[in-house]
């Protein structure tokens, strides 16, 4: 295998195994067969394309629209253009399925099931990171960069999943980045490498451009050959590290799937939060939790609550993948909620009073609420949402410890208005009975046969529940969960699901009959209590259907068998063609119904002796006040911002301290007697010299000079002239002199720069080296006077000289291993000279 192909196919492996540290976030993991299966394909079209002499842009171009091929197969077949080619309606499927993913990732706890947008987005995620990764690294040659992707990509999973065992996966994903890395270092030096080698090696030679004795020059006595690929494995070990500093630092990103430690699976440990109730399906969590954790305590003066469903928010757009709630627009809430649209003056209603409490481990963006809720007393920082009726947390609000009092409506249909129910207008009908082209037409049939002699709305959608509860369906909360049209189709087939399955699918059939339908997602009204208040525990998590009648509004419907309660009004079975006179309020016409008020909901002095008003006198007081990014996010974000703004700051940093030490102004000047620093800290050897103990090699002449020549090449590395080891002084510094452009001054000054290092290299007694940190500055003046902004800019931000801190490192680590090794042979061996002597 040549080292290209080797590469290439490191490159795929590091990909692959980086990818591995998203395993645990969901449930089942099929998923990664089928990313492995693309990048494979990707990587060998990749290969294929630049065995021809193409460039290197067009061989990305076709490993992306490879890449888009396979993705169209395997998620939009149907969308594609004779099954493959992707068209508008791939690209269109494409952004539902993502914009999906995105609603899951939120919602979901951990593990998450893997929804067709999940799929999309991981698949496709390891997909475009291998095709980045295949591209920096073998297209380009710089694997070094190719870590970034990587790193991304192991730090999405590292923040998202905070588990306490995944150390296992950091090791797989940083292995893949060093035999990358290792790949790369072979392939370099199978071309013989970088235009200069003087990186590797001990005694001087990571900074020192000149190496041997009698002025020779080249590879390292050792570890040269390596200088690749250690540098690359210390760049990988540094982006690594980030990788595991980065997640400890990032604040947390709020419940579900993006849930901090202990938010994820529902019940916390020691101060952990409860996982919030998803709006979508992360119902599955809470339903199968051992004990039913209490999230709401809440107090009413319904005489029966059984009705009361604490209602959070409504799923109203169905796009085939998922049910979600559409985008709209936000007002403050208003002192009094508007008449709930659709209510005419002709419905009985009842007015209730209940005071709520959240738990503090509760944390939830929507507020629960009875519908339709007509007047909220509730501190912090909220907004109203007026279609869905839905009161929405702003500026990082949540239901967190939150009390609150809530004035509601009980609506009390009967039959008959819901059976006269006019038609709503065109425009709010074609809203609200939209399905997708991809819902199986075995939805609508089997909606037909279920109402086969229904002659109205109201009568379908009694069919439709009795359906649903005639003992044909079985509830089990151990079934997938999924809201789209493949999770309908295998619900209507196997007849098995829980509360998530029964009412998605009977809005679905609903809207194919043409009555408007949604869905809600709340709780049901949970147990009462032995002190008159009713405890909502996780357990109580539930979703039903709500179905549009002109006149009534948004009515619920109960298709689930064994939770909630049946609505009285869809056990009436004989409607009449006027409401009965004791419905009608005193008002009439189209205004707002009357209200008559149930009992008092003041504490009695029995509850008073017993002390159990405190729920609804302080349920009234204002929620929480304090909003906002704890002081733990913001030292977070602090730190995080410290070290995004420090890592870029590296090269500068080092490069100022070098040079002041180079030139005599920094802290090790001192311990040279004043005469400037030792050519090398840690490696007081003078290139030149075979003999590490001559005298004349620690003599600050020397060491004042070579520093000054050291400093001098490395300048001009960072404006643009490359160091080449096999030049003399004099020829590196002509050509310094030409291809820096520098004028008469500074070129004179490196030509006493490199004498003087002539000096230090080959005579015996070096002649004094005068002023040598002075003819440095006025060649560096003098590169920056030939040069332009931008490569000023680069000298100084980002210097290209910094490379030989790197170097360092690795002969360093080189050297330590070295010890170690020989250290552990003479402990083995003198533990077998016991054993040889008995």
């Amino acid at each position: 295998m040549s080292g290209r192909a080797r590469l290439a196919v490191c490159a795929a492996a590091a990909s692959v195994m980086a990818a591995c540290s998203l395993l645990p976030l969901v449930t089942p993991t099929g998923w990664i067969l089928e990313a492995v299966l693309l990048v494979a394909v990707q990587t060998s079209v990749g290969a294929l394309t630049r065995r021809a002499p193409l460039p290197r842009p067009v061989t990305v171009l076709v490993q992306t629209a490879v890449s888009l091929l396979l993705l169209t197969l395997l998620f939009a077949r149907n969308q594609a253009l004779l099954g493959l080619l992707p068209g508008p309606k791939v690209f269109e499927h494409f952004g539902q399925l993502l914009n999906a993913g995105g609603q899951d990732v939120s919602q979901y706890a951990i593990p998450a099931p893997v929804t067709e947008g999940i799929r999309l987005l991981l698949v496709g995620g390891v997909v475009v990171v291998a095709l980045v990764v295949d591209a920096l690294a073998v297209t380009y040659g710089q694997a070094a960069p190719a870590g970034l992707p990587l790193l991304a990509l192991y730090s999405v999973a590292a923040g998202l999943d905070a588990g306490g065992s995944r150390w296992l996966y950091f090791v797989v994903a940083a292995s893949g980045y060093l035999l990358l890395l290792l790949a790369e270092g072979q392939d370099r030096l199978s071309r013989w490498g970088r235009v200069f080698g003087g990186s590797g090696g001990s005694a001087g030679a990571a900074q020192s451009g000149y190496r041997g004795s009698g002025g020779q020059s080249g590879l390292p006595p050792h570890g040269g050959a390596m200088a690749p690929v250690r540098t690359g494995r210390r760049i990988g070990a540094m982006a690594l590290g980030i990788a595991l500093v980065a997640p400890v630092a990032l604040p947390s990103l709020g419940g579900g799937l993006l849930g901090a430690a202990g938010a994820g699976r529902g019940i916390g440990n020691g101060g952990g939060t409860i996982a919030a109730v998803n709006p979508v399906v992360a119902l599955q969590d809470n339903l199968n939790q051992s004990s039913n954790q209490q999230v709401l305590t809440y107090k009413t003066n319904a005489v029966d609550n059984s009705d009361l469903y604490l209602r959070i928010v409504a799923l109203d757009q169905f796009n085939g993948t998922e049910w979600q709630p559409s985008k709209r627009s936000l007002t403050d809430v208003p002192k009094e909620l508007p008449t709930p649209k659709g209510l005419g003056a002709g419905v009985k209603i009842k007015e209730v009073t209940t005071n709520i409490a959240a738990s503090s481990a509760y944390q939830q963006i929507w507020l629960p609420l009875p519908y339709p809720a007509m007047k909220v007393n509730v501190g912090g920082h909220w907004r109203f949402e007026p279609e869905g009726r839905t009161i929405i947390g702003d500026r990082g609000q949540t239901t967190s410890g939150a009390k609150y009092s809530v004035q509601s409506w009980t609506v009390e249909p009967t039959a008959a208005q819901l059976a006269n129910a006019p038609a709503p207008d065109a425009k709010f009908l074609a809203e609200y009975t939209k399905v997708p082209r991809s819902l199986p037409d075995v939805v609508a049939k089997t909606a037909l046969q279920v109402t086969q002699g229904a002659t109205n709305d109201y009568e379908k959608a009694v069919a439709l529940q009795r359906w649903f509860t005639s003992g044909l369906f079985t509830y089990s909360t151990s079934v997938r969960s999924g809201t789209g049209v493949d999770a309908i189709t295998r619900f209507l087939k196997d007849k098995q699901g829980f509360c998530v399955h029964f009412a998605f699918t009977m809005a679905a059939m609903a809207r194919t009959l043409g009555i408007p339908a949604r869905v809600a997602v709340g709780f049901t009204p949970g147990t009462l209590q032995a002190d008159g208040a009713y405890s909502v525990g996780l357990k109580d998590a539930h979703a039903w259907p709500e179905l549009y009648f002109q006149g009534v509004g948004w009515t619920r419907f109960e298709p689930t068998p064994s939770r909630g309660s049946t609505p009285g009004y869809t056990l009436d079975q004989t409607p009449a063609s006027t409401a009965p006179g004791t419905d009608t309020p005193s008002k009439a016409g189209t205004e707002a119904p009357n209200v008559s008020a149930s009992p008092t909901s003041s504490c009695s002095p029995k509850d008073q002796q017993l002390g159990n008003c405190d729920l609804l006198t302080t349920a009234t007081a204002p929620g929480p006040t304090s909003t906002g990014l704890s002081q733990w996010n913001v030292l977070g974000i602090s730190l995080l911002a410290l070290l995004l703004l420090a890592v870029p700051a590296v090269p500068l940093l080092w490069r100022l301290r070098v040079r002041a030490r180079r030139l005599g102004s920094g802290p090790s000047a001192a311990g040279n007697g004043g005469q400037g620093p030792d050519p090398d800290p840690g490696h007081p050897v003078a290139p030149g010299s075979s003999e590490p103990g001559q005298p004349h090699l620690r003599a600050s002449n020397g060491a004042r000079a070579l520093a000054a020549w050291r400093e001098l090449i490395d300048t001009g590395w960072d404006y643009g002239v490359l160091p080449d080891d096999s030049e003399t002084p004099r020829r590196a510094v002509a050509r310094l002199v030409l291809d820096g452009s520098l004028d008469e001054t500074a070129g004179q000054a490196a030509m006493r720069v490199g004498h003087a290092a002539e000096q230090a290299m080959y005579a015996p007694r070096p002649q004094p080296a005068v002023g040598v940190a002075d003819d440095v500055r006025l060649v560096r003046e003098g590169l920056r006077r030939s040069t332009g902004r931008t490569t000023r800019l680069r000298a100084v931000l980002m210097p290209r000289s910094a490379a030989r801190v790197v170097w360092e490192l690795s002969d360093r680590w080189s050297e330590t291993t070295q010890r170690w090794a020989v250290a552990l042979r003479r402990a083995l061996t003198a533990l077998r000279r016991p054993s040889r002597q008995a």
